[in-house]
C-alpha cells in the first residue's frame, strides 16, 4: 500500500520551529526587498506577534513561579544562588571585554546638537531605588505594567503563603500554570509568521542606510557580544560543567537567541526560554524562578552598550583613561546593567551615569544617546539576543553541574 504525499502545510508541521523562523526570515528579506509596501502592512503580524507574548508572558510568570513554590516537596533543591552567581560573573565579564575592546579598537562620533527630551536617571542610586520601590507594587499594576521584579515578589509571597493550603488548592495552581503554559506553546508556534512580519518591516521601513556612518561603532559593539556569546560564556558554563560547553551554547542561541534578536524585547522572549527549559529536561523549580529574574538582572549585552558607548564619547572628547578609572567603569557598567530593566529606554539611557565618571556633560552623554537609537535596529536586537540566551545558558549549566554532583555522590555511596 502506497503512503499518500505529505502536503507542504504538513511538511511544514514536522519542520522543527528553529527553520521554520529561518523560512520566515528569508521570506521577509525577499518581501522587502521585492515590495517594500506589501513589507510594511506584513508588519502588522510582527507587531501582533510580540503583543502576545508580552501579554502572555506576566501571567505565566506569576502562575508558574506561585505553583512550583506551593506545590515544592520537602526535600528538592532548587539552584538560584549559583545561578545568581553566574548571571553576575557573565555581566561583568562581558563589561571588561566591552573596556578592553574600545582600548583597542577605539571609536570616535560626530556629535551635533544637544538631545535634551529624555530623561535618565539621577544616578545609580536612583536606578537601584526604583527597583526596590517595585518590589511594593500593586500585584495588578505590577501585571498590566508587566513589572517582572514586582511579580516575582508577589509570586514568591503567594506560593509561600499556599505551601500549607488544601491539596485541592494547590493543584488548581498548578492546572492553572499548565494551562496558561499550553497557551504560550500555541502563540510560539505562531513564531514564523511573526518573525516574517517583523523582518520584513523592520528592513522596508529602515534598511541599513543609516548605519553606514557608524559602522566601526557597530563592529566594536557587535564584536564584544559575539566574543562574549562564542568565548567568554563557554569559559564560565565549562568551568561549571567540566565538559564541552557549545553544544548547550548553540542550542540557546539558536532557540533563545533568534527570536529574542527579532522581538527585541527580554520580557516577550520569556515564555521561549521557559519552554527551550522544558525541552532541556531542566529543574522546573528553578528554571520558573531564574529566567524571569534573569530577563531583569542579567544584562551582558547592557553591560556591554554602556561601556563601549561611554568610551567612544570619551575618546571622542581625548579624554584620558587610567586602569583603575576602567575598572571602576565596568562596576559602573555591570550595576547600571543589573538595572536597566527598571529604567524607561533601557540600557542606552544610563550612559550618562558611566559618563558621568569621566565629567561629561549630561548634554553631550545624551548626544551619545541619540547616537544609540541610530543604530539600535542592529544594537538593541543583538543585546536582546545575547541577554535572553544567556538566561538558558547560565540556568541549564547550574542545573547540570548539580545533577553532574548528584550522580557522583550516588556513585560514591553505591
Amino acid at each position: 500500500m502506497t503512503l499518500p504525499t505529505p502536503t507542504l502545510l504538513q511538511r511544514l508541521q514536522r519542520t522543527s520551529l528553529v527553520l521554520r523562523i529561518f523560512i520566515g526570515m528569508l521570506c521577509g528579506i525577499a518581501l522587502a526587498l521585492l515590495w517594500p509596501q506589501g513589507a510594511l502592512a506584513v508588519g502588522l503580524l510582527g507587531k501582533l506577534f510580540i503583543s502576545a507574548l508580552k501579554a502572555v508572558a506576566p501571567v505565566l510568570v506569576l502562575a508558574l513561579v506561585m505553583s512550583s513554590i506551593a506545590n515544592h516537596k520537602q526535600g528538592q533543591r532548587t539552584h538560584i544562588r549559583p545561578i545568581l552567581l553566574l548571571y553576575l560573573i557573565g555581566t561583568f565579564s562581558a563589561a571588561v571585554v566591552a573596556v578592553m575592546a574600545s582600548f583597542v579598537f577605539p571609536s570616535t562620533l560626530v556629535l551635533h546638537a544637544p538631545t535634551s527630551e529624555l530623561a535618565p536617571p539621577g544616578g545609580i542610586g536612583e536606578v537601584l531605588r526604583s527597583l526596590l520601590f517595585s518590589v511594593t507594587t500593586n500585584p495588578v499594576k505590577a501585571l498590566l505594567e508587566a513589572d517582572f521584579i514586582a511579580i516575582l515578589a508577589w509570586a514568591i509571597g503567594l506560593g509561600i503563603a499556599l505551601r500549607h493550603a488544601r491539596q485541592t488548592t494547590r493543584d488548581l495552581l498548578d492546572d492553572v500554570a499548565n494551562g496558561v503554559t499550553l497557551i504560550v506553546r500555541v502563540v510560539i508556534a505562531f513564531a514564523p509568521l511573526g518573525i516574517f512580519g517583523l523582518v520584513a518591516s523592520t528592513i522596508a521601513e529602515s534598511g541599513f542606510d543609516a548605519l553606514v556612518g557608524y559602522l566601526h561603532l557597530l563592529a566594536v559593539l557587535l564584536g564584544c557580544m559575539l566574543f562574549v556569546a562564542l568565548v567568554v560564556n563557554p569559559l564560565i558554563v565549562f568551568s561549571k560543567i567540566r565538559r564541552n560547553p557549545y553544544p548547550l551554547v548553540f542550542t540557546c542561541l539558536r532557540e533563545s537567541g533568534i527570536t529574542a534578536f527579532f522581538t527585541r524585547s527580554s520580557a516577550a522572549n520569556i515564555p521561549v526560554n521557559l519552554q527551550l527549559c522544558e525541552r532541556l529536561g531542566l529543574h522546573e523549580d528553578t528554571y520558573s524562578v531564574s529566567i524571569p529574574l534573569g530577563a531583569t538582572i542579567n544584562m551582558a549585552g547592557a553591560a556591554i552598550t554602556i561601556s563601549v558607548l561611554t568610551l567612544a564619547a570619551v575618546h571622542t572628547l581625548g579624554i584620558a583613561v587610567d586602569l583603575p578609572t576602567a575598572i571602576l567603569l565596568s562596576v559602573v557598567a555591570s550595576i547600571c546593567a543589573c538595572g536597566a530593566s527598571g529604567v524607561a529606554g533601557g540600557s542606552l539611557l544610563l550612559i550618562p551615569l558611566a559618563c558621568g565618571l569621566f565629567g561629561i556633560s549630561s548634554e553631550v552623554a545624551m548626544q551619545v544617546v541619540a547616537v544609540g537609537f541610530i543604530i539600535g535596529i542592529l544594537q538593541d536586537s543583538a543585546e536582546t539576543a545575547l541577554n535572553s540566551s544567556t538566561d538558558v545558558l547560565f540556568t541549564a549549566a547550574a542545573c547540570l553541574a548539580e545533577d553532574d554532583a548528584n550522580s557522583a555522590e550516588a556513585g560514591e555511596r553505591a
